[in-house]
């Protein structure tokens, strides 16, 4: 997350976003293949980035799998929310263009409707820098909104969101590019996020 419109609407809606969001049983599929990817590399205790970790749910589902974790994300606020639902994970602010780990030092990144407000131009770079933090065989799972160009958020008052959208093979290519083996690209039933799985 790039934007200062994008963070300033997080940090204002922090709260609403929460209670909009609270039930994850429409990610449980995705959480569980990534798990399940992540678990076959590092059968106990993985390492894994939750890269755009927002309030933390996913964080504490994969503490709780007795995974070592670590959140960033630039929202403040979510930072806050995320230390309280997952207190057993580590939290930092970053960006995700820049993450600030050592290369080869996570078993799984995850990345759920945060990787779609980096802009575009700033994506290929951003999955390389995300290889880069990942061992070898390391899982990487990104969830992005599907359609072409971008978009703005029409959820929150004054909501100054920016999503770039991606259509399954432009990520696959890019992802690619950017030395992963991809290992699926599909849009989702709901035919509105496109999820990839890839290894790096």
């Amino acid at each position: 997350m790039t934007d200062p419109e994008t963070i300033s609407t997080y940090q204002s809606v922090a709260d609403e976003y929460r209670e909009l969001h609270a039930d994850r049983t429409g990610v449980e599929g995705i959480v569980e293949r990534f798990l399940t990817a992540v678990e076959g590399v590092a059968e106990e205790g993985a390492r894994i980035a939750d890269v755009g970790c927002g309030p933390g749910w996913e964080s504490a589902t994969f503490a709780e799998r007795g995974h070592e974790v670590v959140g960033i994300d630039l929202t403040p606020n979510f930072l806050r929310a995320a230390r309280e639902v997952a207190p057993a994970a580590d939290f930092a602010r970053m960006d995700m263009r820049r993450l600030g780990f050592e290369s080869d030092s996570f078993d799984g990144l995850w990345a759920c409707a945060s990787f779609l407000h980096v802009p575009r131009g700033d994506a290929p770079e951003t999955l390389e820098t995300f290889r880069r933090v990942l061992r070898p065989g390391g899982v990487c799972l990104l969830s992005v909104k599907h359609g072409d160009g971008e978009m703005s958020g029409d959820v929150y008052d004054e909501d100054g969101r920016r999503f770039t959208l991606y259509r399954p093979d432009e990520l696959r290519s890019m992802a690619d590019s950017a030395g992963f083996t991809v290992e699926s690209a599909s849009v989702d039933a709901t035919d509105s996020w496109v999820q990839l799985l890839a290894r790096a």
